[in-house]
């Protein structure tokens, strides 16, 4: 497939409508209490989140949520360099994601929220910043947006999803179905093969003119995917794809940070950072021209640097 083309996102993305489209927010659950260990947390409908805790537990909180098909290992950069420097960081696997349950159900973007909810909960944590990579934006969007901000100081979307990613009446410039069709047929025919040809072409921008792609990230890209469920992976195109945000942006009342690379082949820069700190009362908003979709990895000294700015404000 054609990985420097528009189509190849849109086919590779569309396909999670057939897992759900505009996803509507829904009472948090209140079934049976959480549990907690050294390392993982139940939810309250039974699903054991993994979760990494680094740092002095003293220290001011900062939360991770990360992206598609990945694990909290994608954000170590981040929370080794921070936790270095007095800060707690704490990352989740997401539900059906790395060492978490794979749950055949409540793969979606509520269910996200309130799992990270249930992590902080648990831990009791307060006056956290929210960090989130992607889907992982999404995932703080709609935390704010069904549990709001009274154990929340800041938050930061990197490369995030929201406002919406689908294209539809009222959101024209967004991707269109076909792409994220495309992405579901993939994942269903080899998802080994289409976690390589993500890795090794947009994400990265390994498919640039006079790119050399970095095969330590491929295969840890890769590693991480398929460590995730595949019902798990499959549900989550339409979480991250179809689920509305502009609602949850809106009740944003923290300092909030947006940072995006310029060059983004996966979440297009216009139709999701610059839409987003728009939506976002005071964001503030960055640009890396050259950056791709993972500039986790590929800008990771700059993005460091700039969490770190934000957080000492």
């Amino acid at each position: 497939m054609n990985l420097s083309k528009r189509p190849f996102i849109a086919g590779l993305l569309a396909a999670s409508l057939c897992a759900g489209s505009f996803a509507q927010a829904t009472p948090p659950s209140k079934e049976t209490p959480m549990t907690l260990t050294t390392n993982t947390v139940t939810t309250r409908d039974g699903v054991q989140l993994y979760y990494k805790d680094w740092g002095p537990k003293d220290g001011p909180v900062v939360t991770f949520s990360h992206g598609w098909p990945l694990n909290s290992d994608s954000w170590e950069s981040q929370m080794l360099f921070l936790a270095e420097r007095g800060y707690r960081v704490i990352a989740h696997d997401r539900r059906g994601h790395g060492r978490s349950s794979q749950p055949w159900d409540g793969n979606d973007m509520d269910h996200y929220a309130d799992d990270l909810a249930a992590v902080i909960e648990a831990l009791d944590l307060h006056e956290v910043t929210l960090i989130g990579f992607s889907t992982g934006g999404g995932e703080v969007a709609r935390y704010i947006g069904r549990h709001g901000t009274g154990r929340v100081s800041k938050a930061v979307l990197v490369s995030a999803v929201p406002p919406l990613m689908l294209q539809t009446d009222d959101n024209p410039d967004g991707l269109p179905l076909e792409v994220f069709d495309g992405l579901r047929a993939g994942s269903l025919a080899n998802r080994s093969r289409l976690y390589l040809d993500i890795a090794s072409g947009p994400f990265f921008g390994f498919n640039r003119p006079g790119a050399t792609p970095d095969q330590s990230l491929i295969q840890s890209f890769w590693v991480q995917g398929m460590q995730a469920g595949h019902k798990n992976t499959y549900d989550s195109i339409a979480a991250f794809s179809a689920t509305d945000f502009r609602a949850d942006l809106a009740k944003f009342d923290v300092p909030t940070l947006v940072i995006h690379g310029g060059d983004d082949q996966i979440v297009p820069v216009d139709t999701s950072a610059r839409a987003s700190a728009a939506l976002i009362r005071g964001a503030r908003l960055i640009i890396y021209p050259d950056g791709p979709h993972g500039i986790a990895d590929t800008h990771k000294d700059l993005l460091n640097e700039d969490l770190l700015e934000f957080l000492q404000k």
